[in-house]
């Protein structure tokens, strides 16, 4: 059973700093990659950053710059670094794990980032 644990949300204000992090248990397959995504109220979720297990890493232009997205193998852990907070970075952020095969994606619970003074 493929579980995925979020923490590390909350307030913070214009310009602040916030590192979410994702613990993932139960994988004991091939994964495609890791990636966070978010979704606002009344909007889509929308994909933020994903990273291979190669490294290789993609962000969404509106966050390039801003967020680094990055993964502790050892502790199946996956990261989301995020510096110069705006507040149209407020959202739910969830973390996403893609299965290589067969393909499937898992979700986690969410966490709430609030970017506010």
């Amino acid at each position: 059973q493929v579980q995925l644990v979020e923490s590390g949300g909350g307030l913070v204000q214009p310009g602040g700093s916030l590192r979410l992090s994702c613990a993932a248990s139960g994988v004991t397959f091939s994964v495609n990659a890791m990636g966070w995504y978010r979704q606002a109220p009344g909007k889509e979720r929308e994909l933020v950053a994903t990273i291979t297990p190669g490294g290789n890493t993609n962000y969404v232009d509106s966050v390039k710059g801003r967020f680094t997205i990055s993964r502790e193998s050892a502790r199946d852990t996956l990261y989301l670094q995020m510096s110069s907070l705006k507040p149209e970075d407020t959202a739910v952020y969830y973390c996403n794990l893609e299965r290589t095969w067969p393909k499937a994606n898992f979700w986690g619970q969410g966490t709430q980032v609030t970017v506010s003074s």
